[in-house]
């Protein structure tokens, strides 16, 4: 331990320049200057982080707990200096417990039966012994709320079983009636919970102070009959029924009752049993013989020796383990139901006075896994508390992400609503959304869920205070999202006290604040002496981590304890490097004045309107300081009292009794929700009548005068009909496969990777490659794939119909049975529901067992659970789909189909019989059906777009139509000259407000090229962009744009048309565009290659070419990441044109492809680990035994030998290219039929994580990057756009994802780059925008709006869609016409806005978040892959889709036929489209399956 006092000049780690930028940056916090008063500071170094660390309460002695070292330290002045307790427990203090009625008792408990007592506060301590080690509960010590000295304590018994069977254990529970200074006596065996009656101080005085309750099994027999019953007892079958309830006055000397709760013997299946307030309550599970169960139950008693069951209102039943009583009232109980597992959501409940009697109080409040639920009361101040709850919890059942809304209420759950946000934020900005309407913008905090200090929450006892971490908006953001905001008046208004999540504390009654930043290591601590209207601050002295900021627990003190952790290079580490400090804060030394009368103020619980409010029946007031009072209270130990004045009775002060709830269309009375139970004696006759409810009842604890007010509970008179009775090295690790694996594939976010073999295995590895083993008990899989929208889902195909699944991310597997066998006709099986993961369709076969059956057909089933049950849809279909994508926001329950319109023959001759495809529109599960269109060539659907080829009955010409809502389309429109209707085209993703489309304009086998397009800014007009870019046969376009920065993109292009036109041999050359292709140049080529030499090309045509897309063996190796921003990497060569792969080496750019290096000699495969810190390369042209990777961005490069010479196929990592360990997949040439997995694991290379201090980014290892650094102007699409990039020459890695981009510095002035060719236009060889052959410029648009001044003719250029450029050129504006006044828009502008909904950045939906995220997955193959691997899930950035049409007549077009197992899974085409059916000749329409991150 090391000790530092300071005070005035601090024991600082920075400059001051430092501090004095700090400083600087916090003015918007009211932040004082750097000669601010500073209360004195006392560090103390510990090894090790608290387990628990407690004040002795209204004492200034602090305790702390190092459960690692197991060790405690101790305080007497607050945390100001400590010492530890070298004679108690040294190095064996497993437990610290402090007594809760007497506040100068504690115990230590050690692992064995030694342990130690406090009676003076930890000043000395008395050694006791127990019969056994302690039990490992939370409820080994439970003391008396009376009799300080009397305390059980629970132990546990263990015995060897024999050999390898290891020990069986029991607990048992001993008493001490005078706090262990004589040896404890024994109480009960087989105990699994014990504890007084007056567990809390609350319970009745009339019961006996020697009462006590036990929950415990039945204890084994004493006769030789009963040894079975023994070992089955020790061995840890028991089962719940054997658990019982028992009580006794004498400690179970000779009184033993058994507590049949008003039900007798069946009184069984005892789950627990605690104290609430002034109640006790039990759980029972009522079991049978035959080990079924029934609901959970419980039961209450105030004391009185009656319990009884507690009566929850119609339909809501407990389940078991899945209820939690949270902080309750001394009138009622509060208790959450979750009344269905797995939904993370539950219902609260309030009782009546003698909490028997439930009202719903409020749905779907927040619980995590645990059972803890996001509620908490605000102290001292009565009724009101804050709850979270689920506003999806339908979603969530579904899989999808909580969406959290915070409420609060004022009278103890009666009703509860959104908390008023405040209008600006802590610099008076307006917030971002209308505080009028909370229900899309209120403030929502954090809560007990996800607790970040500890202790309470939101309050103290300070008087009306109230902080808390959270959000405005719709929804509650994460945590490292949030803001920091205050209430003085307990959650009636609020204000944003400061910007980022912060660790706050009240002291002195609240007359002093305190917060420290809580998102990042900071060395300043910020205070308040106004509730929060300005903040001072002051250096700590350190740098550290906040892990806790505390005081004493009653908050009237002005010393705090903050704990934090130094950084790991942290010069301020002991002699021994501990890192763990504790600063002692000590504000009395500012010397502040004691507050007189005049200083203090009457305060109102709840002031609405400028007049006191009744709450629970009382206005309640504090005595507090005045908030401009320049005082201290210095009421130490003190606790602010409330005072209560009584009110008239008012409709306020009822709720709604037992079985009612508040109507919905009338909230001012009850409506019954269930049978009301009918009093005992009462309803003889059938024309009796009962006494029932009014519906309402008093709040329990309201004490309004009903004498001066109204009386809404009187009883009335109703019929009885209506009642019812460290660094390190690389390491490595190789795993053989049985057969060569054909696909792999990670679930998202999770280390688990699954992989498919040539021998129809699958196998997994939960650890990123290190290990394997066989799922689903080595079935013959066929085919596999991961659920497309809920990616910790995948489902494995087998021959029949069992399908096994997990829903876990491979923690388990199950099966289904599908409902028709797998389809044998290149039909997609699976198809998945984006928002219900148990949403199945499947499409299988019937009769096609026989390559000749008459009647063979697709058959496509829907289930809604997961496939426990199916619904047949259609019959001979191709493909059968839900509406509903991820933004194609139409009904959930929408399926879309393509179906043959004549139900006969076999499904594999239907094209050659003329019977035409149908687009079929199945509204409420396909039981509505509307024919969208009477012959298709297929659909698809992605984003918010449907996308239909419509194949014409009369011209059989195809036509491209788009709808944003499945019912309504619209037409793309193209230059006159280009007729689409003949020619093959590929849509290209796009996410810069625009749409690429490449057109075939030579389609001869090998000789393929076409011209590029770029729409306008709604995608209704497409102009040319870049002429001969290359394509293959397939219609696979060489275009890839950069992962994560816009409008960059590569394309290649044939340079010798004419001649590849004739002799087949195409000439290829890269070009680059930097604006989103409105112009493309040549990649500027590196001055020397990797060996320092100049290259032989130095002529002005000499450029850097690279391979693209076309040629890749695994598309999803991209040349960028969507983790390492700037960075791309690829083969290539300098020269006129691009050289064959083999001649071609490895290159990098850093700076999204502006310059560029040549890395490494020779084609090789690449993979990005970490975020760019690490680059991995391994040779791609021959067998390799080493990999070349670089941890400083291709600085320099190192080698690192794994043992085996392979030739790698792929490399892979996790989906964000986050990790640190990397698995090649390859085959060693001796064994050619079977592939090799090498994990490579760099996580110890470092053990130094790189540091991001947005506050002092001049201390941290990151810079602030541009893409366009090298330009004169750093700018691209008009702005100046700034990223997070670790530095490149440090040794440390980055860990979690950094978001992406930091910040948007500015936009820029408008230059040429800002600029693109309109529509007809294209660019000439002198770069100038000239007109198509045969086409016209598009008319101007002359009319104006009523704010416009002037209109401008059309000129030849447009300003590019995504640019946000201001000023400068304006290149798009021609002659200049004033506006004849105000006049209508003319058919133009009409007829653009019409068509804008179907077609505004229609095929260019978000295409990063799709690639990388599904980089690896596994999935089923598509219909109209010819060849290649069909389950690799191509996620890349070239086509969406791609479309074809047969040059004259489609007459006699055919199915392909697509064998069903292993033809299928070898293919070598691009997967990942979803494909559309043509004839031999024709192209395919497909898009990519849904990839969320």
């Amino acid at each position: 331990m090391v000790s530092v006092t300071t005070r005035g000049s601090p024991w600082r780690l920075v400059s001051m320049l430092a501090v004095a930028v700090q400083l600087l940056a916090l003015t918007a916090l009211a932040v004082a200057a750097k000669d601010d008063p500073k209360p004195e500071l006392h560090h103390t170094l510990f090894d090790n982080l608290p387990s628990k660390i407690f004040y002795f309460e209204d004492t200034s002695v602090v305790m702390y707990h190092d459960q690692l070292g197991k060790n405690i330290w101790r305080s007497q002045d607050e945390g100001k200096t400590w010492k530890i307790l070298d004679n108690v427990a040294l190095g064996e203090a497993l437990l610290l417990l402090e007594h809760p009625y007497d506040n100068k008792i504690a115990f230590v408990l050690t692992e064995g039966t030694t342990h130690y007592r406090t009676m003076d506060r930890g000043t000395t301590w008395q050694k006791w012994e127990a019969p056994l080690p302690p039990a490992i509960s939370a409820n080994t010590l439970s003391f008396h709320a009376n009799k300080w000295e009397w305390i059980l304590y629970t132990g546990q018994a263990c015995e060897s079983s024999g050999g390898w069977k290891g020990r069986t254990c029991h607990d048992e529970t001993f008493y001490t009636k005078d706090a262990f200074s004589s040896a404890p006596k024994p109480l009960l065996s087989y105990t699994s919970r014990c504890l007084f009656a007056h567990d809390k101080k609350y319970y009745a005085k009339n019961v006996p102070d020697e009462l006590v309750y036990c929950v415990a099994f039945e204890p084994p027999a004493s006769d030789a009959s009963a040894t079975t019953s023994l070992s089955n007892l020790l061995s840890g079958v028991r089962t719940l029924r054997e658990s019982r309830l028992y009580s006794s006055f004498d400690f179970f000397d000779k009184d033993k009752n058994f507590v049949d709760l008003g039900i007798g013997k069946e009184a069984r299946g005892v789950v627990g049993i605690g104290g609430v307030q002034k109640y006790l309550v039990t759980a029972l599970k009522p079991t049978t013989t035959a080990g079924d169960s029934g609901e959970m139950v419980l039961y209450v008693t105030e004391g009185d020796g009656t319990w009884s069951r507690a009566l929850f209102p119609h339909g809501n039943g407990l389940k078991e383990n899945a209820y939690t009583i949270v902080e309750s009232t001394e009138h009622s109980i509060l208790v959450d139901v979750n009344s269905a597992t797995g939904k993370g959501s539950g219902t609260l409940f309030t009782s009546n006075s003698n909490g028997t009697y439930f009202t719903k109080s409020l749905d779907n409040t927040n619980r995590n896994k645990f059972g803890i639920v996001d509620f908490e009361k605000l102290v001292g101040v009565e009724g009101i508390a804050i709850v979270n709850t689920v506003a999806n919890p339908e979603g969530v059942e579904a899989g999808q992400e909580k969406i959290l809304k915070t409420r609060i209420t004022f009278d103890d759950g009666g009703r509860w609503s959104l908390i008023q946000a405040p209008s600006v934020d802590n610099e008076g900005k307006k917030v971002s959304c209308d505080t009028s309407d909370r229900e899309t913008c209120s403030l929502h905090l954090h809560s007990v869920t996800q607790p970040h200090n500890y202790g309470k929450v939101f309050s103290s006892t300070a008087p009306g205070l109230v902080m808390g971490v959270g959000s405005v908006g719709s929804r509650l953001l994460p945590y490292d999202e949030c803001d920091t905001f205050l209430s003085t008046d307990a959650g009636i208004t609020w204000r944003m006290v400061d910007d980022g999540a912060k660790k706050y504390e009240f002291g002195d009654q609240g007359s002093l604040l305190v917060m420290v930043e809580d998102e990042e290591p900071t060395d300043e601590l910020q205070y308040s002496w106004d509730f929060g209207q300005t903040w001072q601050s002051f250096d700590l002295g350190v740098k550290i981590r906040a892990r806790l900021l505390t005081t004493v627990p009653d908050s009237t003190s002005l010393k705090f304890i903050l704990l934090g952790t130094l950084t790991r290079k942290s010069k301020d580490k002991g002699a021994k490097g501990e890192r763990h400090v504790v600063i002692h804060m000590d504000f009395e030394t500012l010397g502040k004045r004691k507050c007189e009368s005049k200083d203090m103020e009457k305060w109102y619980a709840r002031t609405l309107g400028g007049k006191p409010d009744c709450l629970m029946g009382h206005k309640q007031w504090f005595l507090r300081r005045k908030q401009d009072a320049d005082c201290v209270v210095a009421h130490k130990f003190e606790d602010p009292v409330g005072r209560e004045e009584d009110c008239p009775c008012d409709d306020e002060d009822y709720e709604c009794d037992y079985n009612f709830a508040p109507d919905p269309n009338d909230s001012t009375k009850c409506i019954p929700v269930g049978p009301e139970p009918i009093p005992e004696g009462q309803c003889i006759r059938d024309t009796d009548k009962f006494t029932g409810s009014s519906g309402f009842r008093l709040i329990p604890g309201n004490t309004c005068d009903v004498k001066k007010g109204i009386k809404k509970d009187s009883p009335v008179q109703k019929p009885c009909h209506a009642g019812k009775a460290e660094p390190g090295l690389i390491t490595h690790n190789s795993f053989q496969f049985p057969g060569l694996v054909l696909d792999q594939s990670y679930f998202s976010d999770s280390h688990t990777i699954i992989a498919f073999t040539t021998q129809n295995k699958v196998w997994q590895s939960s650890n990123e490659g290190l290990s394997w083993s066989q799922v689903a008990n080595g079935a013959y899989v066929v085919a596999m794939t991961i659920h497309a929208y809920s990616k910790d889902r995948a489902y494995l195909i087998t021959e029949s119909r069992t399908v096994h699944y997990t829903t876990s991310k491979g923690a388990s597997w199950n099966t289904f049975t599908a409902p028709a066998d797998p389809n044998n006709l290149g039909i997609p099986l699976l198809d998945f529901h984006p928002l219900y993961p148990d949403w199945l369709i499947w499409t299988g076969s019937v009769n096609c067992g026989e390559a000749d059956s008459p009647n063979c057909r697709a058959v496509a089933y829907y289930t809604k659970d997961n496939g426990r049950n199916w619904v047949k849809i259609d019959e001979y279909v191709r493909i059968c789909t839900w509406g509903r994508d991820k933004k194609l926001r139409i009904d959930d329950k929408i399926i879309f189909c393509e179906s043959y319109r004549d139900k006969k023959g076999s499904q594999r001759s239907v094209y050659a019989d003329g019977n035409p495809l149908q687009l079929i529109s199945g509204g409420y599960f396909y039981t509505n059906k509307k024919t969208l269109f009477p012959s298709i060539v297929g659909f698809a659907t992605f984003e918010e777009y449907m996308v239909v080829a419509e194949l014409s009955e009369i011209t059989r010409a195809i036509v491209l139509k788009v709808s944003l809502d499945g019912q309504h389309f619209a037409l793309a429109r193209f230059p006159p000259n280009m007729h689409l209707e003949n020619q093959a085209y590929t849509v290209l993703e796009s996410t810069t407000d625009s749409i690429f489309l490449h057109v075939t304009t030579h389609a001869d086998a090998g000789s393929e090229w076409g011209s590029l397009f770029k729409s306008n800014s709604n995608g209704t007009y497409y102009s040319p962009s870049l002429e001969f870019a290359n394509r293959n046969s397939k219609g696979f376009v060489d275009f890839e744009k950069m992962v994560g920065l816009d409008g960059i993109a590569v394309m290649n292009v044939v340079s010798n048309p004419d001649e590849a036109a004739l002799s087949g041999n195409k000439k290829l050359q890269t070009r680059i565009t930097h604006n989103d292709g409105g112009r493309w140049k040549p990649m500027t080529p590196p001055s020397k290659d990797a060996l320092g030499q100049p290259y032989s090309c130095r002529t002005t045509s000499c450029a850097l070419h690279i391979h693209g897309y076309t040629e890749r063996r695994d598309p999803r190796a991209t040349y960028s990441s969507p983790s390492a921003v700037g960075l791309m990497m690829a083969v290539g060569n300098v020269g006129e044109s691009l050289s064959p792969y083999t001649e071609s080496d490895t290159f990098l750019t850093r700076d999204g492809g502006f310059t560029w290096e040549e890395v490494h000699k020779d084609a090789h495969l690449w993979e990005y680990g970490d975020q760019g810190s690490i680059l991995l390369l391994v040779n791609d042209e021959e067998v390799t035994d080493h990999v070349t990777y670089s941890l400083n961005e291709g600085l320099t490069w190192q080698d690192y030998t794994f043992g085996e010479r392979i030739r790698v196929r792929t490399i892979q990592t996790v989906p964000m290219d986050t990790s640190r360990k990397f698995i090649l997949f390859g085959v060693n040439p001796d064994k050619a039929d079977s592939s090799v997995a090498v994990h490579l694991d760099f996580s110890s290379i470092t053990n130094v994580k790189c540091k991001l201090d947005l506050s002092n980014p001049a201390n941290d290892d990151f810079e602030l990057w541009s893409p366009s650094e090298e330009r004169e102007e750093q700018c691209l699409f008009g702005r100046q756009t700034l990223y997070h990039r670790r530095i490149r020459d440090r040794n440390c890695y980055v860990g979690e994802r950094l978001t992406q981009p930091h910040k948007i510095e500015k936009n820029c002035p408008c230059t040429v780059e800002d600029f693109e060719c309109e529509f007809n236009y294209k660019r000439d060889a002198r770069d100038q925008c000239v007109l198509v052959d045969g086409a016209q410029p598009l008319a101007s648009e002359e009319t104006c709006s009523w704010d416009q001044p002037f209109w401008y003719e059309r000129t030849n250029m447009r300003k590019i869609p995504h640019s946000t450029c201001e000023g400068g050129l304006t290149l798009d504006r021609g002659a200049e016409h004033a506006c004849p006044g105000h006049s209508r828009h003319g058919w133009f502008f009409w007829a653009t806005i019409t068509l804008a909904p179907f077609l505004i950045a229609g095929l260019a939906a978000v295409w990063w978040t799709r690639r990388r995220s599904g980089k690896g997955r596994i999935r089923l193959p598509e219909p109209g892959e010819t060849s290649g691997s069909g389950v690799v899930d191509v996620l890349v950035s070239v086509p969406w889709f791609v479309v074809g049409v047969v040059g004259a007549v489609v007459a006699y077009v055919r199915e392909m036929e697509i064998p069903y197992v292993s033809d299928r899974l070898r293919r070598s085409s691009r997967s990942g489209y979803r494909s559309l059916r043509l004839d031999d000749d024709a192209e395919l329409l497909q898009d990519y399956d849904s990839d969320e991150n």
